[in-house]
Parts: C-alpha cells; sequence; structure tokens
C-alpha cells in the first residue's frame, strides 16, 4: 500500500514557532510523538473553545501557522496554569509558546480587558488595575479594620499594617477587593492573626495580579513585578506572598 504524503505550500516568510519550538524541547526530544499524545488536551481548562485545545494550537506551531496563530482568540484563553507541562511527556512548555502567540498582535489590537487593566496598573505605583491611589488604598484598610475591630472584640488587637518596617512577609492584595468588595480584605487578616504572621501591606506594589503579563508586554510586566520587590526589599521583608 502506497504511504500517504502531506505537502504544505511555501511560506511567504519563515515562522517564528518552529525554531520556538525546537529550543524549548528538552534533549533528545521527539516533536512528532509528542503530536501523537494528547494528554495536554485532557487536562486543559480551555480545550473546546473556539474548536481548539493545546495539542492542535502545538501542532500549528510546528507547521508554521503563525499568521493563523495571531488570527485566533484561543491563545488569549489560555490560563497559564501550565497544566499542559505537567502531564506531557517530553515537558514542552506550551504556555511560553501562547506568550509568544500573543505577543504576534500588534498591542492595540490585544484584548481591551487585559489592555486597560495593564496600562490603569501603570498609572499608580500601587500597581493597581483599578488604578487606586496609595491615599485611597490606605484609607481603606484602615476604615475596614476599625469597623471590624468594634464589631467583633475577639479581633480588636488585630492589625492591617502598610509599609512596616522589618516584616516577615510582604503581602500583595487582589486590585478589586478594596475598591468593590473591602469586607473581603478581612478573612485573610483573621488568618494571618491568629497565626500570629509577622506582615505588612506596602503603599507600593500591593496589587495582586499582573495583567500585563498576560498581555505579553515584558516592559510593562517587568515594570510592574519590580515595583513589588523594590517596595519589598526596601521595607526589609524576607518573604513575598503572593495571594493570587
Amino acid at each position: 500500500m502506497a504511504e500517504a504524503v502531506i505537502k504544505l505550500g511555501k511560506r511567504k516568510q519563515k515562522s517564528a514557532f518552529i525554531d520556538k519550538v525546537k529550543e524549548i524541547l528538552p534533549e533528545g526530544g521527539n516533536l512528532n510523538a509528542c503530536l501523537t499524545c494528547g494528554a495536554c488536551a485532557s487536562g486543559c481548562p480551555a480545550t473546546g473553545l473556539t474548536d481548539m485545545d493545546p495539542r492542535k494550537f502545538l501542532r500549528m506551531a510546528a507547521l508554521g501557522m503563525d499568521e493563523e496563530i495571531a488570527a485566533s482568540d484561543w491563545p488569549w484563553m489560555c490560563t497559564m496554569c501550565q497544566r499542559c507541562i505537567y502531564v506531557c511527556p517530553m515537558k514542552i512548555d506550551i504556555p511560553q509558546l501562547i506568550f509568544n502567540a500573543r505577543a504576534l498582535r500588534p498591542r492595540e489590537e490585544r484584548p481591551k480587558g487585559i489592555l486597560g487593566s495593564c496600562d490603569m496598573a501603570l498609572k499608580n505605583d500601587t500597581t493597581s488595575a483599578m488604578g487606586t491611589t496609595e491615599e485611597d488604598f490606605e484609607f481603606v484598610v484602615e476604615d475596614v479594620l476599625e469597623e471590624y475591630r468594634e464589631a467583633q472584640p475577639e479581633f480588636a488587637d488585630m492589625e492591617a499594617p502598610i509599609d512596616k518596617q522589618g516584616a516577615e512577609f510582604f503581602l500583595n492584595q487582589n486590585s478589586r477587593e478594596p475598591v468593590t468588595e473591602p469586607d473581603e480584605l478581612v478573612p485573610l487578616w483573621k488568618i494571618l492573626h491568629l497565626a500570629g504572621v509577622d506582615w505588612t501591606y506596602g503603599s507600593k506594589g500591593w496589587a495582586g495580579e499582573n495583567y500585563c503579563m498576560f498581555l505579553a508586554d515584558d516592559d510593562a510586566w517587568k515594570h510592574i513585578t519590580e515595583m513589588s520587590v523594590k517596595q519589598a526589599n526596601k521595607l526589609g521583608c524576607k518573604t513575598f506572598l503572593n495571594t493570587e
């Protein structure tokens, strides 16, 4: 029986993804074997969305279908959870390819929600995607803390420090909670209080999420991360506690 042969038309330009795939393959890895596995798709939360999954995405990347990948919305549905890496026998870093796929689009054409949140986070040293200033954050924390101290005497001595020098843990917080759900701040405060944890927020870099990372904006991602690390180091904190 004659063996089936698939011929692909020539691309106008060299694919950015074929080389990326080869770079992240473990030594001795076999890309063809990887493409027949499907373990990555079995545990992926985004499998089936827009009729796509990690295996199909990787196959498109290996075939040099850069334009099709750039036009697809599926790379923006990936949560970067990395389950695909954990189950892949070849340990291929598909999320890294997803990140590069997102960067194929011009920045202004990337999803408006992520883009807007990233740009808002860059406007204040707090790095809040809600645009919360240092003064507003401090006011909310102090106001909520006072309310719960009075309402629940068993937590009368609970603390929610900001810029406490020498604290063991530097804590971040979801940007939305101080603005729209301030009561959601309290459960974690109570846990830390009962556990006797020495912690602090930073007046700068306290926002827990990094939309610029999901936007695939390297410079903005670096700025957001550096702001948090700089403040933690300034306060002399030993551990960065990421609540997100």
